[in-house]
């Protein structure tokens, strides 16, 4: 009795488990670290007949939250474009990288909170003062990119974009700085490998 038992719980739990809901995928399968730091591009052309869930953006946006930051104060903020009407009017306010983003079903304002990083009793601990939270912002966003390559996604970072239009659009508070917008979607062409400086000129060994 206690056999049939157990072999009646496993037939059950399988049942349930077939009837749940997929998994949001967290990366593609067999792909290394290695190849997600190569493989990732700043990605300009778009392939608009591919969509990316609210689910999907949840995941990579939790994981981003793994980012190291100053005192682990986690000043970096996200406000994400999904509908076509939040999109379209976000696309309207990235200057001429407008036209690259086309087809990107997922734009995101990247900000930061001042006062948080590099600063101890409100006062700044040394003279970069609120450079800590754009470098914070900065490593959240890296590892944003990142885990969006592993998902099988591509991004743009942008620098080009309207901040008070952003700002009035998304009612991002005074005390956050818009750093960038982020694109989000799936390459419609494979982009040309970009050269790098000599290693040597950026490193330096005593």
């Amino acid at each position: 009795m206690k056999t049939i038992n157990i072999f009646a719980f496993l037939t059950l739990s399988l049942l349930l488990f077939s009837c749940a809901e997929p998994q949001v995928k967290e990366s593609q399968e067999g792909v290394s670290f290695d190849e997600v730091v190569k493989t990732r591009r700043s990605i300009r052309a778009y392939d608009s007949t591919k969509t990316i869930s609210e689910q999907e953006v949840q995941q990579l946006l939790k994981t981003t939250q793994e980012a190291p930051s100053w005192a682990n104060n986690q000043p970096s903020k996200y406000y994400v474009a999904m509908s076509p009407e939040k999109v379209s009017a976000v696309q309207n306010l990235v200057g001429g990288n407008k036209d690259r983003i086309i087809g990107a079903p997922v734009l995101i304002v990247s900000t930061f909170e001042r006062g948080k990083s590099g600063f101890f009793q409100d006062q700044p601990t040394n003279e970069v003062g609120e450079g800590w939270g754009a470098y914070d912002n900065g490593l959240s966003n890296a590892y944003m990119v990142l885990v969006a390559r592993a998902m099988g996604f591509d991004t743009l970072i942008m620098g080009m974009r309207d901040a008070d239009g952003l700002r009035s659009l998304f009612n991002i508070p005074e005390n956050e700085t818009i750093m960038a917008v982020i694109a989000l979607g799936y390459r419609s062409a494979e982009p040309k490998q970009p050269t790098h400086r000599d290693f040597n000129e950026v490193v330096k060994f005593f």
